[in-house]
């Protein structure tokens, strides 16, 4: 892949809002689909949708654990962009109102409970 490819596909990945909240909850802990999906309150399919665009450019993993499927910060990306990026971010946005909204209620997740229903 070329260089350009990957700058273009890390700030691509930058470019929502949504995929910012999703990397910042994932700096608190891994996550399955249904409890990114109840705390952004969005469609599964375009949580799928930013899960993708985020693993593609090196930013996040996923991990079969039984019947879920994690996500996870990806420690080892070889796009040295997306690998720059994610080290400087976990200062980016920490006092946003939005990002602790979306902390607060990680604590309250359960995907026992929600991914049941």
């Amino acid at each position: 892949m070329t260089e350009l490819r990957n700058t273009v596909k890390t700030f691509k990945a930058l470019s929502d809002p949504n995929r910012i909240r999703i990397l910042k909850m994932l700096e608190y802990r891994a996550l399955c689909v249904c409890e990114i999906t109840e705390v952004l309150q969005l469609a599964t399919s375009t949580v799928s949708k930013h899960l993708s665009i985020l693993r593609e450019a090196g930013f996040i993993i996923d991990e079969k654990d039984g019947r879920w499927v994690n996500y996870r910060l990806e420690e080892s990306t070889t796009n040295r962009y997306a690998q720059t990026i994610q080290t400087i971010m976990e200062e980016w946005v920490n006092n946003d109102e939005v990002i602790q909204q979306d902390l607060g209620k990680l604590e309250s997740v359960d995907r026992y409970v929600i991914c049941e229903s």
